[in-house]
């Protein structure tokens, strides 16, 4: 028996997806095949180590969103666990040379896929 997804749980796969998104366009960047938009290009140079991991995190993130579509309990863990290593990480590279034009995208949508995860009825719809 399929479990019924409630709206909330919906709008994070959504969120999910639109992070994939943001790594996909990170990957790009680091491939020079995208454009950087925000600030001066110091940090992102042609890096294909960079391109790779962020590839695989754009995987993960696509990983999770199917996941999360299907209300599976061990996805509810997972995004909790990637979306606070991933502002981790982009909090400390705004210690270093990077900019917050650079890094918005990423510290906001993951912390509003944090925040809502966290919330009650998300936590309830997938057993948490």
């Amino acid at each position: 028996m399929e479990k019924k997804r409630p709206i909330g749980v919906t709008i994070l796969a959504i969120l999910a997806g639109l992070a994939a998104v943001v790594a996909i366009i990170h990957t790009l960047q680091m491939l020079h095949l995208f454009p950087i938009l925000f600030g001066p290009v110091r940090f992102f140079t042609f890096n294909l180590i960079g391109a790779i991991l962020w590839g695989a995190m754009a995987a993960i993130w696509i990983w999770l969103l199917r996941g999360l579509w299907n209300v599976d309990p061990s996805a509810w863990m997972f995004i909790v666990i990637l979306t606070i290593l991933n502002l981790s990480l982009a909090l400390i590279s705004l210690l270093g040379n990077s900019y917050w034009a650079e890094l918005a995208p990423t510290i906001v949508i993951n912390g509003i896929i944090l925040i809502y995860a966290l919330l009650p009825g998300t936590k309830k719809a997938f057993g948490q």
